[in-house]
């Protein structure tokens, strides 16, 4: 009779795991993926089709909202950028006016040595600066206001972090990473994930994400194999209902959700474990009806590797090389970032050199809602440049 129960349990745990295995299989086929090693289609796709399109100027009446950089965070009422050549802090509103400044930079308890990046909560008015190569974040108020500073479990190197929830900020960490480019990795760490949540008061660890990960090195030798470096990869990105998540030596986006719950969302093939040639996928940019995708193909040595663009309709499926124009700037081609994470909801933006502008104005190649509002710049000698947003459908 004992044997009988045992030879049960064991076909019912053999049932089971290969229902399992079924299961996984059958969800990896389902899983959307793209095929490297096939040729996409060009598609010209003009932007007022797939989105809404505005155009922001970022008011620059007095010298102290001048800068050196680019938008930095957007917010659902604020705009946010790091000035790059003093470090000050520039809050707009959302149609380009001044609203506040400041600038802690210093060696201080309460101020930053830099501000590699940015985020902002807009409910409690709570400005996390960043410092490169630093084992912390600065918090303020919009209006500079020194709140708290948090400590991180170690030092970490423009790593790439978001707003998680009203408790955390996830955080990815590249400590491992840049130590093994320089050489100089050591096995002692103080973390056990690479993607973590840390408290949003005091920097304390309360949660380690594990996605799977591949020792495959990503680096390449530039500038006649006197440099090494690495393709900024994106690690962490916003998407409609949660976060996504890329180790990109895996070849596998996740979506992490507010739930904390971790699924495979996107991934590339041939996996790079199994390919002789080197082609590597970014992150996935969901925005609206589409995906937009970037792989970096490792062709030369001493060059970096040259990005491809992609693009897919989440409802058909089509996967394309878009080249995406601007109707009121005539031979204009632009180009999505899947990294420019630091968003409200599912906008973008793109910037216009002013430089670029004038010229294109003159040459009457401008017109609509661009053309009235270059025209009322061009006798400004110093002006901030133009941006493009992008709200998709």
């Amino acid at each position: 009779m004992k044997i009988m129960n045992m030879r049960k349990v064991f076909y019912l745990v053999l049932s089971l795991v290969v229902a399992s295995c079924a299961s996984n299989k059958e969800q990896q086929e389902k899983l959307v993926f793209i095929d490297v090693s096939k040729e996409y289609p060009e598609k010209k796709i003009e932007l007022t089709d797939i989105a809404d399109v505005s155009y922001l100027y970022l008011n620059s009446k007095t010298d102290d909202y001048l800068y050196k950089g680019s938008i930095d965070y957007v917010t659902e009422n604020n705009i946010i950028v790091i000035d790059r050549s003093q470090y000050s802090i520039l809050f707009f509103s959302k149609d380009g006016n001044p609203k506040s400044h400041f600038n802690r930079r210093g060696q201080g308890p309460e101020e930053y040595t830099d501000a590699a990046s940015i985020m902002y909560d807009e409910t409690n008015d709570d400005v996390f600066v960043s410092p490169d190569f630093s084992d912390h974040i600065m918090v303020y108020s919009s209006m500079g206001k020194f709140k708290r500073r948090i400590n991180l479990p170690q030092m970490n190197v423009n790593g790439q972090m978001v707003l998680f929830d009203d408790q955390s900020i996830l955080v990815y960490d590249n400590t491992k990473l840049w130590k093994t480019i320089m050489q100089s990795y050591s096995a002692e760490t103080s973390i056990d994930s690479t993607f973590f949540l840390v408290s949003k008061v005091d920097g304390i660890v309360l949660k380690y994400i594990q996605l799977p990960n591949k020792n495959i090195d990503l680096s390449y030798k530039d500038l006649g194999g006197d440099f090494i470096g690495q393709v900024s990869y994106g690690r962490v990105r916003k998407s409609p209902d949660g976060l996504l998540l890329y180790n990109p030596e895996t070849d596998t986006v996740f979506h992490y959700s507010i739930d904390n719950s971790l699924t495979p969302y996107l991934h590339k093939k041939p996996l790079l474990s199994e390919s002789n040639s080197m082609t590597v996928m970014d992150i996935c940019l969901d925005a609206g009806k589409y995906q937009f995708i970037t792989v970096y193909h490792y062709r030369e040595v001493g060059k970096s590797p040259a990005p491809k663009y992609y693009m897919r309709n989440k409802v058909t499926g089509e996967l394309f090389c878009p080249k995406i124009t601007l109707s009121d700037f005539e031979g204009k081609e632009l180009y999505i970032n899947p990294r420019l994470f630091n968003y409200y909801e599912h906008a973008y933006h793109f910037e216009l050199d002013f430089a670029e502008l004038k010229e294109a104005y003159y040459k009457n190649k401008l017109s609509g809602k661009l053309k009235e509002l270059v025209a009322s710049l061009i006798k400004d000698e110093d002006s901030n440049n133009v941006f493009v947003f992008a709200d998709f459908y």
